[in-house]
């Protein structure tokens, strides 16, 4: 099994993704979806938390060996980065949606400096804009942002295209082509339904099911 199946496989496990073609999700945006990615449910079994934690630490340290700081972003993503900053041992900062309303109004929480290299840790890719936001807040305070990595991706060719567009780099541990299979192959869903799940991830926007 690659690496990426077996994320895949302990994302399932835990049903921090759970597949539901035949009544399907409604998300905030109000799409329709076979689909549902709750990353944070990792969080709480810990042998597989571990797995998913070291799984991205040997990406991010095979792939953005010299970067000089993590960034999380807020609120799923501050977990992840703050375990792999520290099992990295690397600076690590996190990015909010919106700067503070008291206080001293930060929306980049942590200490940092200018010219930096960071990376954003993220734990879901859908469109990709949320993730555009926080790079931006980051390049505007004179950080360089050289990627992104992410625990699970729709592959949306929105994401993919809006992240060419603006030169970052974007690596996830698993993606939904290698839920899909593994599903398959694991007989959760039937053979038949492959092509409606790769309909969807084709045009989630316009998608209304089976």
């Amino acid at each position: 099994m690659t690496n990426e199946k077996a994320v895949a496989e302990k994302l399932l496990q835990v049903q921090a993704i759970q597949l539901s073609p035949n009544a399907p999700f409604t998300w905030a945006s109000g799409w329709k979806s076979p689909i549902y990615c709750d990353n944070r449910k990792v969080l709480s079994f810990p042998f597989i938390r571990d797995f998913v934690k070291s799984e991205m630490c040997n990406i991010i340290f095979e792939k953005f060996e010299d970067i000089e700081l993590l960034a999380g972003v807020a609120t799923a993503g501050i977990a992840w980065g703050a375990m792999a900053a520290d099992q990295l041992k690397l600076p690590y900062i996190y990015v909010r949606p919106k700067p503070k309303e008291h206080g001293l109004g930060n929306q980049i929480e942590g200490f940092y400096e200018k010219g930096q290299k960071v990376l954003v840790i993220e734990d879901l890719i859908s469109t990709g804009k949320s993730s555009m936001q926080v790079v931006n807040v980051l390049r505007n305070q004179g950080l360089e942002v050289v990627g992104i990595v992410s625990i699970f991706t729709y592959q949306f060719s929105e994401a993919v295209q809006l992240f060419e567009e603006n030169n970052l780099q974007h690596i996830s541990l698993t993606n939904y082509t290698n839920l899909i299979d593994l599903a398959i192959e694991k007989q959760l869903v039937n053979a038949e339904l492959q092509n409606v799940l790769l309909d969807w991830r084709d045009n989630p926007a316009t998608w209304n099911g089976i």
